[in-house]
């Protein structure tokens, strides 16, 4: 890769790329000029040499359907321009983020608040809205959905709480669906979970955390894809979109309704696919290492797993890390195409709500940054094909999102650069320092990771510039 300087100089990157969005794969060199693509050329045979998938990688810009920036009411956690830095960081050009925030974005003022910021910030990277299904995501009556879509909002959610009465939901993905927007459901039973603490199972019976049951996850999706089967016989266009499933169960529901011609999508996050309940004792194995050659699980206490101190609160989140088999589940979802893209569930806490009893600490890890990282080390396990993790990464969740919302990530002549660029024999070790959230609150502090972005380039402009390159 040449050195970066002033893109408006023009730039010329040689690499590993790769094209979801039309189908390619390989050697290739790009030319940036002015801000935008001037030139893709594809390379084979001696102009080719030295160039493979384990060195610098070039893909479009990832895109993540779900992030919290907490802006406004928690900016001491994160604001929008420390979110928008963060995601520039991990690879990141588009990120759509949740309405949980205080208040809620539940009209279309609050939204504006959050494109202010974002605006301000002078960040390239893009910023969309979600707004909230019901309004101050109680759960009781619909927020003004019209509104909101007329203000540009990406999608509906009440994340961080599920649409746990059908007729609600029912209404609000036939108003979606009219709308042209998706309804994205955080699938949850809060009869199932109140107290709970980690997923139910081995890990928790030993460490003696109350259990999360299966059931509450697996439960709600199967509510949700019937009160789907049932609105889009009169509103052919509601979209109802699952995410961060965790489970075996429910990504079999899911499977089950996109095999009836239901229109339903479900996301998994990097920490569901990577990371097992057995980290909370301690272990720190990726969660593919954690099953045997026969697909049974291993036992951390007795093979040596167990190598850091227990109830780091870091992995409190919310859904629970599952078993390994579950976490082998969403892997294979997202091989096979069953899950359409990789959600980060970004969620930055301050110190006083993480650093305290594991049962007390909030949910959330704060992981856009480590996201591409954590991929492809089951990418480099030969666990997952690069070009899927890419194509979940970019083209998935822009599916997702909608024709609507104008993302397109691809490698396409003549448009704004919009494109990462990654070094993949590089390493780097996670620590408070490194990170540009203002969340620290990440179960892979001290961990070296394989995969360095070294440029992320936002509509044509740098967002993220590595200083070693």
């Amino acid at each position: 890769m040449t050195a970066i300087g002033d893109i408006a100089d023009g730039l010329t990157l040689r690499g590993w790329a790769i094209d979801p969005d039309a189908g390619r794969e390989g050697p290739a060199e790009i030319v940036v000029t002015d801000g935008r693509l001037e030139r893709v050329t594809w390379l084979d045979g001696a102009d080719a040499d030295g160039v493979g998938p384990d060195g610098t990688l070039i893909v479009p810009g990832l895109v993540d359907l779900h992030a919290h920036f907490r802006e406004p009411g928690n900016e001491d956690a994160e604001t929008v321009a420390s979110g928008q830095a963060a995601a520039a960081h991990g690879g990141f050009t588009s990120v759509a983020v949740m309405p949980n925030t205080t208040p809620a974005i539940d009209e279309p003022g609050v939204a504006a608040l959050v494109r202010a910021a974002a605006a301000a910030s002078g960040s390239p990277v893009r910023v969309l809205v979600h707004g909230a299904v019901t309004a101050g995501r109680k759960g009781e009556t619909l927020a003004p959905l019209g509104e909101l879509a007329d203000a540009g909002v990406a999608g509906f959610s009440d994340d961080g709480a599920s649409v746990h009465r059908g007729a609600i939901l029912g209404n609000a993905l036939a108003y979606a669906g009219a709308l042209g927007l998706p309804v994205i459901d955080h699938p949850e039973d809060p009869s199932l979970t109140d107290g709970a603490e980690a997923s139910e199972g081995y890990v928790a019976t030993v460490l003696g955390l109350k259990a999360w049951p299966v059931a509450a996850e697996s439960g709600a999706v199967a509510r949700a894809i019937d009160v789907l089967a049932g609105v889009v016989r009169d509103v052919p266009g509601a979209r109802l979109h699952l995410t961060h499933v965790s489970t075996a169960a429910s990504l079999a529901h899911v499977r089950g309704a996109k095999a009836a011609g239901l229109p339903v999508t479900c996301d998994v996050t990097p920490h569901h696919v990577a990371l097992a309940d057995e980290w909370i004792a301690g272990s720190r194995r990726w969660a593919w290492e954690a099953v045997a050659d026969d697909g049974s699980p291993r036992d951390p206490w007795t093979d040596g797993a167990l190598t850091a101190d227990p109830f780091d609160p870091a992995l409190r989140v919310n859904p629970p890390l599952r078993p390994a088999s579950d976490a082998a589940a969403c892997l294979e979802a997202l091989v096979d195409g069953a899950a359409d893209a990789i959600g980060t569930d970004h969620a930055p806490h301050t110190e006083v709500d993480k650093h305290v009893e594991f049962g007390w600490a909030s949910n959330g890890i704060s992981g856009i940054e480590t996201a591409l990282s954590t991929i492809l080390a089951a990418v480099d396990a030969g666990r997952l094909p690069l070009a899927r993790a890419v194509e979940a990464f970019t083209v998935g969740p822009a599916r997702v999102l909608g024709e609507r919302q104008g993302v397109r990530p691809g490698l396409r002549e003549g448009e704004p650069a919009d494109l990462v660029v990654v070094d993949r024999g590089a390493t780097w070790t996670v620590t408070p320092a490194s990170l540009r959230s203002r969340g620290k609150n990440s179960p892979l502090l001290g961990r070296e990771l394989r995969g360095v972005v070294r440029l992320t380039l936002a509509g044509g402009r740098v967002a993220y510039e590595d200083a070693a390159s």
